[in-house]
């Protein structure tokens, strides 16, 4: 089974929601992990207020930080400006996606990130699951 690992800096936001729809969408046929180079206390609430309006929870996620094991065994690694803090090893598929930073940010800004996030996620399933 493929594993992917989404990675951002506080792992309260965009990996968190990208975890959320990759678990929603492919089911068990993809491990999913995430993790943050500086996590935050806590999940980003509007977030999960904006993944709960498309059906999908990820209130109980907690924030968890990045490490090593967690890179080697994944399959891909996908960074969400997580700049350097990232661990990089040979023979891992690697995608950076540039997205905004939900953080701060009201329930209308934070819309269009999730939506981002759920078609690169549906594309990624493709790539992985044929």
């Amino acid at each position: 089974m493929p594993s992917v690992l989404f990675v951002c800096v506080h792992n309260a936001g965009r990996s968190q929601m990208a975890a959320g729809w990759l678990s929603h969408l492919a089911g068990d046929r993809i491990e999913v992990r995430s993790a943050g180079s500086a996590p935050a206390d806590r999940i980003n609430p509007i977030a999960v207020e904006a993944m709960r309006e498309v059906g999908v929870d990820i209130a109980a996620a907690q924030p968890k930080v990045l490490t090593t094991e967690a890179v080697e065994a994944s399959d891909v690694v996908v960074t969400m400006g997580c700049g350097d803090a990232c661990p990089i090893f040979p023979g891992k598929r690697y995608e950076d996606w540039k997205l905004d930073d939900p953080a701060g940010q009201g329930i209308e800004a934070v819309r269009p990130i999730r939506d981002d996030i759920r078609a690169r996620v549906e594309k990624l399933i493709t790539e992985l699951t044929g």
